[in-house]
C-alpha cells in the first residue's frame, strides 16, 4: 500500500472499528457494575468523606438536627494506565496491514475489561486492605457506635483460609466497592505521520489508549467476605449477619442479601445452596432463591 494521509486515514479507520467491535462486545460481558459504584473524577483526586454516614430520616422535633460527617479522610488518587500497539511500516507498504486488525479487536476487549480486572482484584484483597475506617474491608471489628453513643465493633468477616466467596446487597446506587473514572481508554490516538519520530526513526506507526482511574473500597456494611468452606451453615451465618447489620447508634440499616459472589472453584456450592430443592439427606433447602449466584472468573 502507499504510504500517504488519504491511506493511513483509511487504515486508521478500519484499525478503530476493529478495536471499537472488541471494546463493545467485552462490555456486554461486564460483571463489575454489580458490586461498584461508578464515581465520574474531575481532578487528581477524590475524598470520600460521606463514606462515613449513611443517610437515614428521623422525626422532625424542633430545630433540625445537622450531622457533620464523619471524616475518614479516604482518599482515591487516580492511576494512569496506557496500551501500545506497534505497526511495522514495511509491512504496511507491502499489505499486510490485515494481520494487526486482531490486535487492535483485542485493545478494544482489554480496555473494556480493564474495570473488571481492577474491582475484582481489590475485591479479593478485601482481608488484608483497608477502607475508610481504617480497618480491613473484611474485619470482625469495624467500630461503630452504640445507641447511648458508646463504642463498639461490628464484623462483616466469617474468617477461614479457603476459597474466599461474598454475599452482598446489591440493591440502590451505594455500593461495596468504588471505581473511579476519571479518564476513559475509549478513544486511540495515533503516531503515525512520516515526520513523527517514531515513524522517521525505527519505521513504527503507533496506536495506543490512555486511562485514568482507580478503584477503592465503598460500604463495609454491604458485604460480607468469608474463606471458610461454602456451605449451609456458614452460608447462614452470613446472610443472618447481613441482615441484622445495624449503624451508629444502633440504627438497622435494611440490609438485605441479594447476592452470592463467588469464583469458578465455587459454582456447585453456591448452587446446592440457592438452587437445589433439597440437600443431600433428603430435607426441603430452605435457603434455596435466597440470593442470586454470580459466578465471576476474575476471581478464580
Amino acid at each position: 500500500m502507499l504510504i500517504n494521509r488519504a491511506n493511513m486515514d483509511t487504515l486508521f479507520a478500519s484499525y478503530n472499528a476493529a478495536f471499537k467491535t472488541g471494546l463493545v462486545a467485552m462490555q456486554a460481558n461486564s460483571q463489575y457494575t454489580q458490586v461498584a459504584m461508578t464515581v465520574p473524577s474531575s481532578t487528581a483526586e477524590e475524598v470520600y468523606a460521606w463514606l462515613g454516614k449513611i443517610p437515614g430520616l428521623k422525626e422532625w422535633v424542633g430545630e433540625r438536627v445537622i450531622e457533620n460527617l464523619r471524616q475518614h479522610g479516604y482518599t482515591l488518587r487516580n492511576r494512569d494506565f496506557e496500551d501500545t500497539i506497534e505497526v511495522d511500516r514495511n509491512h504496511i507498504e507491502d499489505d499486510k496491514y490485515g494481520v494487526y486488525a486482531p490486535m487492535f479487536t483485542a485493545l478494544g476487549e482489554a480496555v473494556a475489561a480493564h474495570p473488571d480486572e481492577l474491582v475484582w482484584k481489590l475485591l479479593k484483597d478485601g482481608f488484608a486492605k483497608t477502607c475508610y475506617d481504617g480497618q480491613y474491608f473484611f474485619d470482625t471489628d469495624h467500630p461503630v457506635l452504640t445507641a447511648d453513643g458508646g463504642a463498639t465493633t461490628v464484623s462483616n468477616s466469617g474468617g477461614g483460609n479457603g476459597t474466599a466467596w461474598f454475599l452482598m446487597d446489591l440493591r440502590g446506587t451505594a455500593k461495596p466497592l468504588v471505581f473511579q473514572q476519571r479518564k476513559r481508554a475509549d478513544n486511540i490516538v495515533r503516531k503515525d505521520r512520516e515526520e513523527d519520530e517514531n515513524v522517521f526513526m525505527r519505521r513504527e506507526f503507533l496506536y495506543g489508549v490512555h486511562a485514568r482511574s482507580n478503584v477503592g473500597f465503598g460500604l463495609w456494611q454491604k458485604a460480607y467476605g468469608s474463606k471458610q468452606t461454602l456451605d449451609k451453615a456458614n452460608f447462614k451465618a452470613a446472610y443472618q449477619a447481613l441482615e441484622g447489620m445495624k449503624g451508629d447508634y444502633g440504627r438497622p440499616l435494611g440490609i438485605v442479601p441479594t447476592h452470592l459472589v463467588v469464583p469458578p472453584a465455587l459454582r456447585e456450592a453456591g448452587l446446592e445452596i440457592l438452587n437445589a430443592e433439597r440437600d443431600a439427606n433428603g430435607a426441603t433447602n430452605v435457603w434455596r432463591g435466597t440470593a442470586e449466584l454470580v459466578v465471576v472468573p476474575w476471581l478464580a
